[in-house]
């Protein structure tokens, strides 16, 4: 479990400085995360509209982004960042990680943007059944493993965690890049998918339920809540 591994995590650290220097990088870290989710809820509020989401001024939405990026990866990111922390032993080493990490995802976030445009239910539908079925590739597993085990810099292990979570990022943007209720769940998916090791009785359900959510989409977007906006017609695509 989750909670098992980072007191394992703990354990391994020493007695003494090792301790107090590894619960100090946990401390900061959860306190850090739970910051941001407290800025990136005041900044996202009343910019949600699903599909049709804008994304506003490059500015407003690189802080955005990068709040929000902070608030949902920071915990799936411990473990690797007490490993790095115990194995580097420098004083540094904890920021430096954690602020190459989101640095990797800032970059993400500068693709979003460029790329990004209000859509329709027909594309957020494809969008989502294809993370779905990435969740089932070999791809993801491999990029997953490495995240779980590879801390050997930020930069490194953000660049496998986008690997393994791009397609659930993928469906954070489509389904509403400003949304609340969307962010925390991919979040949890996220922070479960860090801390668990990977299981076919877990994983494949869920990538099947994405790839509903997907059809659901196709079929009834009205059926989901916050994705079309309720004034105006939203057009398909």
């Amino acid at each position: 479990m989750g909670t098992t591994r980072l007191r394992y995590q703990l354990a391994d650290a020493g007695p003494g400085g090792g301790t107090a220097t590894t619960t100090a990088t946990l401390t900061a870290a959860l306190v850090a995360a739970a910051a941001c989710w407290v800025v990136a809820i005041d900044q996202m509020r009343g910019m949600d509209l699903g599909v049709a989401t804008r994304l506003g001024s490059f500015g407003f939405f690189a802080a955005s982004w990068i709040a929000m990026m902070a608030a949902m990866m920071l915990p799936g990111a411990i473990p690797a960042l007490l490993r790095h922390t115990q194995t580097s032993g420098r004083v540094l080493a904890a920021p430096v990680f954690a602020a190459s990490y989101i640095a990797i995802w800032a970059m993400v976030g500068i693709a979003v943007y460029a790329l990004y445009r209000p859509h329709g239910t027909l594309a957020a539908g494809v969008v989502v059944i294809a993370a779905g079925i990435y969740e089932l590739t070999p791809v993801k597993r491999h990029f997953r493993l490495q995240c779980r085990e590879n801390a050997c810099s930020g930069l490194v292990f953000g660049l496998d965690c986008v690997g393994s979570s791009i397609g659930l990022m993928a469906t954070l943007v489509v389904l509403g890049v400003m949304s609340v209720t969307w962010m925390v769940v991919i979040a949890a998916v996220v922070v479960a998918q860090k801390l668990l090791p990977a299981r076919a009785i877990i994983d494949v359900p869920l990538a099947l339920a994405i790839i509903g959510l997907g059809v659901v989409i196709l079929a009834l977007p009205s059926s989901i809540p916050g994705l079309m906006p309720t004034t105006g017609p939203m057009p398909m695509m």
